[in-house]
């Protein structure tokens, strides 16, 4: 039940800055369909989307069941169930979505940034250490130790992460301003391209021996998403 009145503040908190982003919508509901040749259907092409008449919308367009356990059996320690306009057809053009974290004992949610939303967290159950880290030229580190029921907000674009630093699971429901807001998992996307950057750009970048950027590529970089 605490889950649910959580889910219910964090969408009224982000509908308040849901379109400052993704496009304000010129109807009240617009849900997308993946398929492009449904014939006798008018579709029309919205931001990567396109829309169902909205005559044969129905209720289960803006349903979405099992935002449960996350499974924290992997080398993070965590795990991010999204419901975004993937998960929620009906959440085409409206300007938000949401996403289920749950931690190990110390799991880790890794430096990622969002770049399409503002992410807005409240701490469901346990201890959270977050942060972000403002852009250049000052990268100044604004950093919190959240219990339950604490909310901490991580401006669009900039790197953030969280960590639970308790002792038992911790659970958090993040709200985002974008029915897609993305994400960018650092390590992920420097040392686990397809192909690789050139380990002389990432030498010089990072100032390290080159076997240290060798072995960093030749890692698993999972994906907790």
């Amino acid at each position: 039940m605490k889950v649910v009145y959580y889910l219910v503040a964090l969408l009224a908190l982000a509908s308040s800055v849901a379109f400052a982003y993704d496009p304000s919508p010129l109807q009240d509901f617009c849900v997308a369909i993946n398929d492009t040749k449904t014939g006798g259907i008018y579709i029309v092409f919205v931001n990567g989307k396109f829309c169902k008449d909205p005559k044969l919308a129905k209720a289960e367009d803006f349903f979405f069941s099992g935002l449960g356990p996350g499974n924290t059996s992997n080398p993070l320690g965590s795990k991010v169930s999204p419901v975004t306009v993937n998960e929620i057809l009906g959440l085409n053009t409206l300007g938000i979505s949401l996403a289920r974290i749950d931690f190990a004992p110390k799991g880790l949610n890794p430096p990622h940034t969002h770049p399409r939303g503002t992410e807005i967290l409240v701490v469901v159950e346990g201890t959270l250490h977050v942060g972000f880290v403002e852009s250049n030229p000052n990268n100044r580190l604004f950093t919190k130790v959240l219990n339950k029921g604490d909310v901490f907000v991580f401006p669009i674009g900039l790197i953030h992460f969280q960590q639970n630093v308790g002792f038992g699971n911790a659970i958090a429901i993040a709200g985002l301003s974008s029915q897609n807001p993305g994400v960018i998992t650092i390590a992920n996307v420097v040392f686990g391209s397809k192909p690789p950057i050139s380990p002389e750009v990432l030498t010089k970048a990072f100032q390290v021996d080159k076997n240290i950027i060798d072995y960093l590529q030749k890692q698993f970089w999972y994906n907790n998403s």
